[in-house]
């Protein structure tokens, strides 16, 4: 069984019933979610927008490898409304999720790194993550999620979200 760490994100339409949605289709398409962390509210990183997001990391075991997991995640996605941008960059959202750990594999394809290559310079995934698991080493620094959040820099502000 596949140890996986999964970052929900939005800030558009209801944001609490789309994470709960896809933390429901997450369940039953991809793999049983063992723990998640309370929500998280935070500006948006890296581009301005009105409206906050709500972040959340769950812990699922999965028997899929890596890439089926993403096309899983990317099909969810499309099904919560997410419409994906030709031009690079950020940009609002229903729904986002990523991979944030595989077990402790270390992965880099066209479409898929693991684990995120940007966990270390984010607070908004490092404080959810550290709530399930303070004491989680990334495989490529070989820090702990305490140590990384001890390190970084983000200067945003990230709260538990109270409805």
């Amino acid at each position: 069984m596949n140890v996986v760490y999964l970052l929900l994100g939005s800030n558009l339409n209801d944001r609490s019933a789309l994470l709960q949605r896809a933390r429901k289709d997450i369940s039953l398409k991809i793999g049983r979610i063992t723990s998640e962390s309370s929500i998280y509210e935070s500006e948006p990183w890296g581009f301005h927008a009105g409206q906050r997001f709500l972040n959340q990391v769950i812990r699922i075991e999965t028997e899929f490898i890596p890439l089926r997991v993403l096309d899983e995640i990317l099909k969810i996605e499309t099904d919560l409304g997410r419409k994906r941008n030709a031009i690079e960059g950020y940009s609002s959202r229903t729904i986002d999720i990523d991979i944030l750990f595989f077990n402790d594999e270390i992965i880099k394809e066209d479409n898929l790194i693991i684990p995120h290559p940007k966990i270390q310079e984010r607070m908004f995934t490092l404080l959810p993550l550290s709530e399930l698991d303070l004491t989680l080493v990334h495989p490529c620094s070989n820090k702990s999620i305490g140590q990384l959040m001890s390190e970084c820099q983000d200067p945003l502000n990230v709260c538990r979200y109270h409805p």
